[in-house]
């Protein structure tokens, strides 16, 4: 077989990777490649929720705590615009991150009425325990794959991330 994208012998690569490089091009046929994710994606999101679960976390508050994590400045009202919730809702949720020491609300100087939320050292722990975990459970599906194959997967993570920017946890398209 010829050279693949990589330079490599196509042969590292499984029949259906390299089907589904041939069917690229068919916007259609991406999306049915996507939809075949799904047990992938299952799986993810069960170790996910199991993880949650086992960390005492609500899925609205681990938004929040990269919501806020992601925002040079954050009040309550904006975290309530960012994840979708009533400013009464978001301010208890906040109070029960805080009750956990994952965040403070920190006096704004220049308007000491404002509050500021922040994550805290254990916030950030826990998010990059959550992280970890996350992507451990991702490498995990990956690692057994062919080296050509991870490192398309490498390739496609990269893309994405290259093309996902963040603005107070929402992606902004270009």
């Amino acid at each position: 077989m010829s050279d693949g994208p990589l330079g490599g012998d196509e042969r590292d690569l499984s029949p259906a990777v390299v089907a589904a490089r041939d069917q690229m091009q068919n916007p259609r046929q991406l999306s049915d490649r996507i939809a075949m994710g799904r047990a992938l994606w299952r799986d993810l999101v069960v170790g996910f929720a199991a993880q949650l679960n086992e960390l005492g976390l609500g899925f609205a508050q681990l938004a929040a705590l990269y919501a806020i994590d992601g925002a040079a400045t954050l009040t309550v009202a904006d975290l309530a615009q960012d994840i979708g919730r009533s400013p009464s809702a978001t301010s208890r949720l906040v109070s029960a991150l805080e009750r956990r020491g994952l965040v403070e609300r920190v006096e704004e100087v220049a308007d000491r009425r404002q509050r500021q939320i922040e994550v805290t050292a254990a916030g950030h722990s826990l998010l990059a325990e959550i992280d970890g975990a996350r992507a451990e459970q991702f490498l995990s599906v990956v690692r057994p794959l062919p080296a050509a194959e991870r490192a398309l997967v490498a390739m496609g993570v990269a893309a994405l991330s290259s093309r996902a920017i963040t603005r107070r946890g929402r992606l902004i398209k270009r």
